[in-house]
């Protein structure tokens, strides 16, 4: 199978990383891309792992240098994919799994058309709204930024391949897995099919032959 890209994106609080890592713990067929960041790190996240924290200049440096894929504003701190992630992933024959915003996924998409593009859906206001005021790492004016931003992200959905519905995390790492499986199989995806499909017009040429000649 040719490696491609499985975006995945949410509103902030959307349960987008979530599902990619439990797809990872799953799956050895998949590679994450650790994008990113200016943020502060929160409380248990490691650079490298979490994200690639850098600070602004840096991360403007390495946009200069053209070593992003996608790069956007969020909630005023920049994100963003480096080339050398996906390249990383794509050298082990692995599909790379992407956790990115809106603007960043549009940026791939028209860099990577045959990259597979999911949103993952909070299953109501409430949830989403709980999920992105229990993590207490923002002051009031950032969280209200961010929740009244996630209603012009939903906007975004028709975009996408597929919309999944996280209510059950289960079933929505089993959604997307299904997913990956039935989208591995596009033509477009399989490598060597070509030269199978050379030789087996040619084999069944060769026994029609043998038929005629009988």
């Amino acid at each position: 199978m040719t490696p491609f890209l499985l975006v995945l994106s949410s509103p902030s609080g959307g349960g987008k990383t979530t599902i990619a890592k439990s797809l990872l713990q799953a799956r050895d067929d998949l590679g994450y891309s650790v994008s990113a960041t200016t943020r502060p790190a929160r409380s248990g996240e490691r650079d490298g792992v979490d994200y690639h924290f850098l600070t602004r200049e840096a991360f403007l440096r390495r946009v200069e240098a053209g070593e992003f894929l996608e790069w956007a504003t969020y909630g005023g701190n920049l994100y963003g994919t480096l080339r050398q992630e996906i390249e990383r992933i794509f050298a082990r024959g692995r599909t790379a799994v992407l956790d990115v915003e809106i603007e960043g996924a549009r940026q791939l998409r028209a860099s990577f058309p045959n990259s597979l593009h999911l949103f993952v859906l909070p299953p109501s206001a409430e949830v989403l709204v709980s999920r992105l005021t229990g993590r207490n790492s923002e002051p009031p004016a950032v969280l209200r930024e961010r929740i009244t931003r996630a209603a012009d992200e939903l906007a975004a959905v028709a975009e996408y391949d597929y919309a999944i519905l996280n209510e059950d995390l289960v079933l929505a790492v089993a959604q997307v897995a299904a997913i990956l499986d039935a989208e591995a199989r596009r033509v477009s995806r399989q490598e060597g099919l070509t030269p199978f499909i050379d030789r087996l017009r040619r084999d069944v040429l060769a026994q029609a032959a043998r038929i005629a000649g009988d």
